[in-house]
Order: structure tokens, then C-alpha cells, then sequence
């Protein structure tokens, strides 16, 4: 058992399912034209919102009016039913795993609202840097890194560093 107390054969083998994403990626590219991303779905969710309260802002900013070209829907996108079938892939896996039980990962010395108030403030944080990064960590690093994106590479690298860098920081947090 590891430290979540679940068997380890309830996880996936991670070589074997960084294989599969690369076939999933490569699926994508060739049939599609498209890589994979998130950011742009969330991107589209907000503007399609936005929309509904207020289309007169819509309208006025050009970068969110892009979204809606020719009147179409932001919602009518790839990106939208890409994010949709992994959450519900996800859901799938963690019932057919028997994973799915609601419950919040974190360490000895953190509460639960402390550790939701940290997540909810690092997908803020990353949420802004993929808007600013033109891309998240899916698009840039998979989707960018698989078409050998310089840009791409340095992100991957500075995203793992930046992470290393932060989880030496944060270790007396979990243990």
C-alpha cells in the first residue's frame, strides 16, 4: 500500500500511460489537424459566460470577440469536448479503479480548508500564466513539444524546475 492507503495495482503504469497520451496525441494530429489543450476550453467557457451577462463586453474586446466568429457559439469548439471527455474519462477510470470516493489529498501538518485554498489559489496562478504562456502545460508542453517548439521545450523545462523548486519549499508540508 503507498501512503494514500490504495493498492499501487489500482494505478496506471506511468510508462505505459505516457505511451497511450503519445497515441492519443498523435490520434489527434492526424485525424483532427489539432493538438491537445485545455486552457482554450476554459478560455471559451469564460467568454461564453461573460457573454450571457454581458455581450456588449464581448463585443468591444477583440481578443474575446475572436471567439465568436460569425455569431457562432464560444462553446462550439473542439477544445470544449476535448476538456468534457477527459472529465468524463476520468470518471469512468475512477469508478471502473475504484477510486471514487470523495475525499482531499494532504499532509499531517495542513487542514482541509487550507489545502483547497492553496489549490484554488495555484489553478488561479495557472490559469493566468497559460493565458500569458499562450498555452497550458497540455498544449504547450505535450501538443508544442511533440511539433519540436523551441518555446515549448524551454516552458517544459522551466514548468519542472519552477515545480522541483517549489516541492523542495513546500516538503515540510507533507511530511
Amino acid at each position: 500500500m503507498n501512503e494514500l492507503n490504495r493498492p499501487e495495482d489500482r494505478f496506471w503504469n506511468p510508462y505505459l500511460a505516457g505511451i497511450v497520451l503519445g497515441l492519443v496525441l498523435l490520434t489527434s494530429l492526424l485525424v483532427l489537424g489539432k493538438g491537445l489543450g485545455a486552457s482554450g476550453a476554459a478560455n471559451r467557457l469564460g467568454v461564453a459566460t461573460l457573454s450571457a451577462v454581458a455581450p456588449d463586453k464581448v463585443a468591444s474586446n477583440a481578443f474575446m470577440a475572436e471567439t465568436m466568429q460569425n455569431g457562432r457559439s464560444p462553446l462550439d469548439n473542439y477544445y470544449i469536448f476535448e476538456v468534457l471527455g477527459v472529465f468524463l474519462g476520468g470518471l469512468v477510470s475512477a469508478y471502473a479503479a475504484g477510486r471514487l470516493n470523495p475525499h482531499v489529498v494532504k499532509g499531517p501538518r495542513v487542514t482541509v480548508a487550507r489545502r483547497l485554498v492553496f489549490a484554488l489559489i495555484g489553478g488561479i496562478i495557472m490559469g493566468f500564466a497559460a493565458r500569458l504562456g499562450r498555452g497550458c502545460t497540455s498544449g504547450q508542453a505535450l501538443s508544442g513539444g511533440a511539433l519540436l517548439s523551441v518555446g515549448a521545450w524551454v516552458f517544459m523545462f522551466a514548468v519542472f524546475g519552477g515545480g522541483y523548486a517549489l516541492a523542495y519549499s513546500m516538503r515540510r508540508q507533507w511530511t
